[in-house]
């Protein structure tokens, strides 16, 4: 899995900034970041409505006009880009790291923060993310380390989103939105924050994906169960059809799952016919009919999908693809939240 992760970095980065790769390194080298991040300062955000970053990237293939008026906030917190196995900084990636920084903007900024683009800002801070290999040490002594990457990223991300929250909410409606580490740390953030607290009343929904959520761990947030649903959680993790990792199996809970084509929980299984609209390799191409969607004891299934160049795509995890196989299903879906949680706030005002 985790050659197959560097495989796709390797095409995001060969079709969408290979031209441009000096440039960015040279800049990335020239920002000086402190070791402890400064979320007054916009090097300190990997997306930021007050900068231009690659979350504001549209595929060619989709036209709409850019609203700079939109109502709604998105923060989202981006998966493990600290993938070096010499863990040159040892279990958590330094600010400073051009390569994981790179990595971060132009493969999940890009390819998944950017699917919220239509309807809200988008801020995604910089955080000292834990290593890779956090999430699956050897001994105590690696355990122990691994603990503390995870709370030290955490405690950036907290620190990052009372920032926003001080300086930059101003009351608007957010979407909380995550994939891989950065659900670790939305499952967290959305317990400390929304879950039984005022600010529940402002989430639209959160769209925590790639890792397993517990719902007994929250008191009032739950699943989303239908298309339009707003204050809920849309989670699911994708696997091959029939495929089972034996760590799910070891779970003691059932995950929430949300089917990423029908969001909705009375018809949880649809073929990849259903599905018009993925983003591959190529950013700027919609790719229609590549993967289904069925849930499945706490996790999505699909067969597997169908693109050009798929026999290289031999794992049964799809866990890199979470968002790319599902990217047109998503966009239309928050616009159909998005709309419906302002149309409740108008009733309300009214």
């Amino acid at each position: 899995m985790r050659f197959f992760y560097f495989f796709l970095v390797a095409i995001l980065l060969s079709s969408c900034a290979q031209s441009n790769f000096e440039k960015f390194e040279t800049s990335y080298k020239n920002e000086s970041l402190d070791t402890i991040p400064d979320y007054s300062q916009l090097k300190y955000w990997a997306a930021h409505p007050d900068k231009k970053d690659p979350s504001d990237s549209i595929p060619a293939d989709i036209k709409f006009e850019y609203n700079p008026n939109q109502v709604v906030d998105v923060f989202f917190l981006y998966p493990t880009s600290y993938l070096d196995p010499k863990m040159p900084t040892g279990w958590s990636a330094s600010l400073n790291d051009v390569k994981t920084n790179i990595y971060t903007d132009y493969s999940s900024i890009l390819y998944q923060a950017s699917v919220f683009n239509e309807v809200g800002r988008i801020y995604a801070p910089r955080y000292r993310q834990a290593h890779i290999a956090s999430y699956t040490p050897g001994n105590a002594v690696d355990t122990a380390n691994a603990l503390a990457a995870f709370e030290l990223a955490y405690q950036d991300v907290k620190k990052s989103f009372d920032y926003y929250m001080e300086h930059c909410n101003n009351g608007r409606p957010i979407i909380i939105a995550s994939h891989s580490q950065g659900s670790t740390h939305a499952i967290r953030l959305l317990k400390e924050y929304f879950d039984n607290k005022p600010l529940a009343k402002k989430l639209v929904a959160a769209y925590v994906v790639g890792m397993a959520i517990d719902p007994s761990i929250y008191s009032n947030l739950q699943a989303c169960e239908t298309p339009g649903a707003t204050g809920c959680i849309c989670a699911w993790r994708t696997f091959l059809e029939g495929y089972e990792p034996p760590f799910v199996q070891k779970e003691k809970f059932k995950s929430i799952v949300t089917n990423p084509l029908t969001w909705n929980n009375t018809n949880t299984s649809t073929s990849r016919y259903a599905n018009d609209g993925s983003v591959l390799y190529d950013f700027n191409k919609i790719k229609t009919h590549v993967a289904g969607a069925i849930n499945h004891d706490g996790v999505l299934w699909t067969k597997k999908p169908r693109f050009l160049g798929n026999f290289l795509f031999n794992s049964k995890n799809y866990h890199i693809a979470d968002y790319n196989f599902y990217y047109m299903s998503i966009r239309r879906n928050v616009s159909v939240r998005v709309s419906n949680y302002v149309g409740i706030e108008k009733s309300i005002a009214n």
